[in-house]
């Protein structure tokens, strides 16, 4: 298997944030950032966020997570538990308005074995699909051609993400 190492999205990973415990994390967004165009906030809610996926596997690839920083869901609060259910519930239907795609994948990589980028803030993709939305790119090169940029597919994304 071919491997295409991509060192730039480890400064993502690691950019600083608002301090804490979670000092460094890109889930970490305190209000003051909510606006901060690097960020691509969707939404800042009293327990969790949306952020657009800086390095998507699709057009409208989103990230949720709680605000707090916890790794393992079995440390979420029912709270927290039942705002994120409804954040991915908003997500899905958010994303089916604004792109019709013909299904999705919901879910989380928690661990370095599973595949987690960020491995101590618990995360949820939500990413559109399509039937043949691999191309031949992606098939024969690994690589993926998305049509729509990434500020975009945040200001498609902004109003639709403020209803929770």
């Amino acid at each position: 298997m071919e491997r295409m190492f991509s060192p730039w999205r480890m400064e993502y990973i690691r950019q600083g944030t608002s301090g804490g415990k979670g000092r460094g994390c890109i889930f970490c967004i305190g209000e003051s950032e909510r606006d901060d165009p690097e960020r691509l906030v969707l939404g800042l809610y009293p327990r969790t966020l949306a952020i657009c996926n800086r390095y998507p596997y699709n057009n409208g690839h989103v990230l949720l997570a709680p605000r707090r920083h916890v790794a393992d869901p079995s440390l979420l609060s029912k709270e927290e538990q039942a705002e994120l259910m409804s954040l991915v519930t908003l997500g899905v239907k958010a994303l089916s308005e604004e792109y019709s795609p013909q299904g999705f994948n919901v879910g989380m990589n928690l661990g370095e074995a599973a595949g987690a980028g960020v491995e101590d803030h618990l995360h949820v993709h939500i990413v559109p699909r399509w039937v043949g939305d691999t191309s031949f790119m992606t098939a024969v090169q690994t690589t993926r051609v998305l049509p729509e940029s990434l500020p975009e597919t945040h200001a498609r994304l902004s109003a639709r993400f403020g209803l929770l």
